[in-house]
């Protein structure tokens, strides 16, 4: 497989596609994009999810960036939000998370932030792209940067969130939640545990050691994670908590060792917040109506809940920096993405899994009900996923003869690909950036509903 290049950074296999030659390409790339972005400001930050050759790479970027002039704040093993909240409050030139996400352990990648703390934009990301094609041009002994340790952001982010207004620390530790914790042996491990302990929980963790050595397939979907349902049964948990490894996504199970589903995780956050905000009466813009954004294919119980408050819901193309982007646009209290992403502008504009462990902690607090009692009390609906191998099937085609099919029975959105809502349910279909596949999301109020209109769109792209 070839290195991904995406507007979510560079991802590829140590040893094969990401080599050290590709880290210091774009490495000195980035530092060059940052140079010219913001002059005379050469701090960058830089993290790492703990993978195994995490510290390979990172030592090969920090000296990299070093060689170009850069001073370096080296935050260690630590969540990508973590890093983004650095070069946010620090003022930094921008900073890179050493990560892959969520894929296998033998991928590593790297994730480029701009100095607002949020990823680079497309056209962000196309100057970037630029200059990590060109021949570079180093420092000499006098200009070259530094490299120095700061471990203090692991703190700070947690005080960010525990000392959130909407936050009470002593009513969450009242309620002394056991909590099963899966953070992949991974950055989660750094932070998650310290911040339970804070919050009065009884912990009992799973792959928390940070080694690095993946326990089992990293990606938090339900498939993954039998063992943390199982554990959660057995220890009688009021919860589960799981992370993925960079600890930008947060997933749920529920004391009777159901999957919460990543959806519900940003609809309860959302809940909680609005209502919060509601009582208030204002957001971070002030008083008046309460502004939630989310992208297309999140659940529409953002929907509904929102409104439900008296707020209004946006949505934008998938991909963190669309929804953050509008976020700050619209001055929007809360949001985020349907794979368990939290999106909190009180803290950071990044998907942070710590705030959303807060945020979900002290719902479950005030609900003074179960896990699976407060999911059954936002609104109910189910996604279904699939995808079709387009081979020589030309995608812009299929999309043109599936609008044309739906016309007048559906409102139409093709601000990322095709989102067709219907009164009961809805379907988007997107073509991916890395595979020869079109991606099919339908939801509904049940999942065989959703999974027939996922059938019927299969059905008539093979007519």
């Amino acid at each position: 497989m070839d290195l991904i290049v995406s507007i979510s950074g560079i991802r590829g296999v140590i040893g094969r596609t990401l080599t050290p030659e590709v880290a210091v390409r774009y490495a000195a790339g980035f530092a060059e994009y940052c140079a010219r972005a913001v002059p005379g400001n050469p701090a960058v930050v830089l993290g790492g999810d703990g993978r195994r050759s995490g510290r390979m790479v990172s030592d090969i970027v920090a000296g990299t960036l070093a060689a170009k002039g850069m001073h370096v704040r080296s935050l260690g093993v630590c969540p990508t939000p973590t890093v983004q909240m650095a070069v946010e409050h620090e003022h930094a030139a921008g900073g890179i998370a050493v990560t892959a996400s969520h894929n296998p352990m033998e991928w590593n990648g790297m994730k480029f932030i701009a100095q607002t703390g949020m990823f680079l934009d497309g056209g962000e990301n196309r100057e970037f792209w630029a200059l990590a094609g060109e021949s570079q041009a180093y420092a000499d002994w006098q200009s070259a940067g530094t490299v120095a340790d700061d471990t203090t952001w692991l703190r700070k982010h947690m005080d960010a969130v525990l000392g959130l207004s909407w936050i009470d620390p002593p009513s969450i530790r009242r309620r002394r939640f056991k909590v099963v914790l899966d953070c992949i042996n991974a950055a989660g491990g750094a932070i998650v545990p310290a911040l339970l302990d804070e919050l009065g929980c009884t912990v009992v963790p799973l792959n928390c050691d940070v080694s690095g050595v993946f326990a089992r397939t990293p990606e938090p979907v339900p498939e993954n994670l039998g063992a943390v349902a199982a554990r959660v049964r057995q220890e009688k948990a009021d919860i589960g908590i799981v992370v993925d490894p960079d600890v930008d996504r947060l997933v749920l199970i529920d004391e009777r060792g159901e999957p919460y589903g990543e959806e519900y995780t940003v609809a309860t956050a959302v809940d909680f917040v609005l209502r919060r905000t509601t009582q208030a009466g204002k957001g971070p813009s002030g008083p008046g109506q309460q502004t939630v954004v989310v992208n297309l294919s999140t659940t529409r119980a953002v929907d509904d809940i929102a409104a439900a408050h008296g707020a209004r819901c946006l949505r934008t193309p998938v991909g963190e920096i669309n929804v953050a982007r509008r976020m700050k646009e619209e001055g929007a209290v809360v949001g985020g993405e349907g794979s368990g992403g939290v999106i909190l502008p009180a803290v950071h504009l990044g998907r942070d899994a710590i705030v959303g462990i807060g945020l979900i902690l002290q719902a479950l607090a005030d609900s003074g009900t179960t896990v699976s009692g407060m999911k059954a009390a936002l609104p109910q609906y189910q996604i279904a996923k699939g995808k079709i191998a387009l081979g020589s099937v030309n995608a812009e085609e299929v999309m043109a003869r599936l609008e044309q099919a739906y016309a007048g029975r559906a409102q139409v959105n093709r601000e990322d690909g095709l989102r067709f809502d219907f009164d009961d349910h809805w379907i988007h279909l997107r073509k991916s950036n890395t595979e020869p596949i079109m991606r099919i999301i339908a939801e509904a109020r049940s999942a065989g509903e959703a999974n027939r209109a996922i059938d019927r769109v299969r059905q008539m792209i093979a007519r």
